[in-house]
């Protein structure tokens, strides 16, 4: 269903601030009359047209291109007018402020963020999965997370999904059609496969919804918190993995007082490391706060890193002992803990990493490659399946919810009082969970929240 007669939005375009170039965008009903007043002619849709751009008292504001898209051939599939100029921020301020007057009598207003893209969706030139890639690909920390963004806004994801919608409407259109010959049911059923067709789809769906784990591998990353006493080298650790002095180090117990945040990427995936305040008795107030947001980043970790120094030795000390305890119970034993020994150029023993235990030198950077691997097998993430779709926890929830409802069905088709009404019914709620991924099927507060973390002006 298009919406051409939406009151038209103004927004800017390219990031805030000096720039080379600026963008304004406007779309809605009455821009074509608007872009008359402002440029003084006619635009040929689709053709760069150099102007200048003056204001109410005919000064120069700047000068540019104007780009004129009408409907339904736009980003939105309403009339779309682009100004590109020189991106002063005091200019095209003055700009939209012009724009915005002689936009008053069609009640052109400042866009709400993401309300382009919402548009676009809206009027059926993109499905919810492809919008939301949008977002995704201007958010991403890596050439990894970009093409997977792309490959979701040109529509792979979706495709998948309506494969899968197709193939449970034909299943249940047949399953629902036996309803009116009760005494035919299983033999129909048996007749046309339902079963195995059925359980066709539910493989295809969970090969989906490990892709799509993947990509949310790619898209989020993995948050890993460096613990430990002091001055056991949690900082230097820090700034080895992330390659940068990122970090300050020194010999004093306690330099780090609160939390410090770095994204590195490995083999394209983004983990998000954070360096803590060492955790000890203290009577210093600073300290302290930085110690009990220690612990909150310790609830919210993907993965905790346990610092120990191996020159003093390869027994865990009382403290240390202690520390795992109190972090087991806090994290309600839900986060993984990998113990790693650092300074190991400075022991006398020999090391031997194993399953949980690792043997670095952050300062030499020896075991660092093993321990950045393991980083990445406690993520999930498998080389092999770059192809991984870039999903967003939705899309996961939803997946998992259809695999349960086809679950549920096909268990009602197997037993020997099977109710097909029942399994009909199943398969509904799959495609219901199904279609919540591409929009066609979606409460409207659900989508006013997703549109809200867009960026103005897209």
């Amino acid at each position: 269903m298009m919406f051409p007669d939406r009151e038209p939005i103004i927004a800017l375009a390219t990031a805030n601030g000096r720039a080379s170039v600026g963008i304004l965008r406007l779309s809605g009903k009455g821009v074509l009359q608007i872009s008359r007043a402002l440029c003084s002619q006619d635009l040929s849709p689709r053709h760069a047209t150099l102007l200048s751009f003056k204001d109410v008292r005919g000064d120069l504001i700047d000068e540019g291109l104007a780009v004129y898209f009408p409907n339904p051939h736009s980003y939105t599939g309403e009339d779309v007018l682009e100004l590109q100029c020189h991106g002063s921020v005091a200019a095209l301020n003055l700009l939209m402020d012009h724009c915005l007057t002689l936009g008053k009598p069609w009640g052109l207003r400042l866009a709400k963020p993401g309300e382009f893209t919402e548009r676009a969706f809206l009027n059926g030139k993109m499905d919810l999965a492809q919008a939301e890639a949008v977002a995704d690909l201007i958010d991403a920390s890596s050439a990894l997370a970009a093409k997977g963004a792309v490959k979701s806004l040109k529509g792979e994801f979706s495709k998948k999904i309506d494969v899968f919608l197709n193939s449970l409407t034909e299943l249940r259109a047949l399953t629902e059609a036996t309803l009116d010959f009760p005494e035919e049911e299983i033999d129909f059923i048996e007749q046309h496969d339902v079963f195995n067709r059925l359980e066709k789809i539910l493989l295809n769906i969970q090969e989906v919804k490990r892709a799509t784990q993947q990509g949310s591998i790619i898209r989020d990353g993995l948050t890993v918190v460096l613990v430990g006493q002091p001055n056991v080298g949690k900082s230097s650790l820090m700034n080895a993995l992330a390659g940068d002095e990122v970090a300050i180090v020194t010999d004093v117990a306690g330099t780090t007082r609160d939390r410090l945040k770095e994204t590195i990427q490995i083999d394209g995936i983004p983990l998000h490391i954070v360096d803590t305040a060492g955790l000890r008795d203290s009577s210093d107030r600073v300290e302290q706060i930085g110690i009990e947001r220690t612990w909150g980043s310790i609830e919210q970790a993907d993965l905790i890193l346990h610092l120990l120094d191996a020159s003093k030795g390869n027994a865990i000390s009382v403290a240390d002992k202690e520390l795992i305890a109190q972090i087991e119970v806090r994290s309600a034993h839900r986060v993984p803990i990998r113990m790693v020994w650092n300074k190991i150029d400075c022991a006398q023993a020999h090391y031997q990493n194993d399953a949980k235990q690792f043997y670095v030198s952050a300062k030499t950077g020896l075991g660092l490659d093993a321990l950045k691997k393991e980083l990445l097998q406690v993520a999930g993430w498998q080389p092999e399946s770059e192809g991984g779709i870039f999903a967003r926890k939705r899309h996961i929830e939803a997946l998992l919810s259809a695999e349960a409802f086809i679950e549920n069905a096909l268990r009602l088709l197997k037993e020997e009082s099977s109710s097909i009404e029942l399994a009909a019914e199943e398969m509904r709620l799959a495609q219901d969970a199904l279609s919540s991924i591409t929009g066609q099927f979606l409460p409207d507060d659900l989508l006013g929240k997703i549109f809200s973390t867009f960026c103005i002006g897209k």
